[in-house]
């Protein structure tokens, strides 16, 4: 996540951490509001790990893994490098966690910064994330006012590309 992804998020409005509003966030999004509270309190946990000497732009990430997949809370914080690109995103870093430990598919994303309004998951970020996620997957992100909003991963990537889109070996037209 870049700081400059802030603005794309600031688009949508942010939600209170109410009662109310995260009840109609869970039965939007088929989350539980324990499972709600456990991504936003393991995304927050996460970003007090971010290895960030250079931006100073804490990020933490958690994934909340399908039943089909362990039903695991995975968690990843930035870590950055000298060399600018050579850094990797929190949720890349969470997604790349869960994934070597088994889980392929995604109920959930939360992301939690350091800033207001929330910061939204980088161009890299949405792509990686939408490899293991259908488009209804919510991606919550977290203000450090614990404000929040709510996209659907066909909401940050419309028009996307992913794994059902390339044509599997063997089959017709393949190469």
């Amino acid at each position: 996540m870049s700081s400059s992804s802030a603005t794309a998020a600031a688009s949508v409005p942010a939600s209170s951490s109410s009662a109310p509003a995260i009840e109609a966030t869970c039965a939007a999004h088929g989350l539980t509001v324990d499972e709600f509270h456990r991504l936003r309190e393991a995304a927050i946990e996460a970003k007090a790990t971010a290895y960030c000497p250079y931006s100073r732009f804490r990020v933490g990430a958690a994934v909340l893994a399908t039943a089909a997949s362990g039903g695991r809370l995975t968690t990843g914080a930035n870590v950055e490098n000298a060399s600018y690109p050579v850094g990797t995103c929190a949720e890349r870093v969470a997604l790349g966690r869960a994934v070597v430990e088994g889980a392929r598919e995604f109920r959930a994303i939360a992301v939690a910064t350091d800033i207001a309004p929330p910061a939204s998951p980088c161009g890299m970020c949405r792509q990686f994330i939408r490899e293991f996620c259908n488009l209804k997957v919510p991606v919550i992100m977290f203000d450090k006012n614990d404000d929040f909003c709510v996209l659907t991963m066909e909401q940050l990537l419309p028009m996307s590309f992913g794994p059902e889109h390339l044509l599997l070996p063997g089959a017709p037209g393949s190469m």
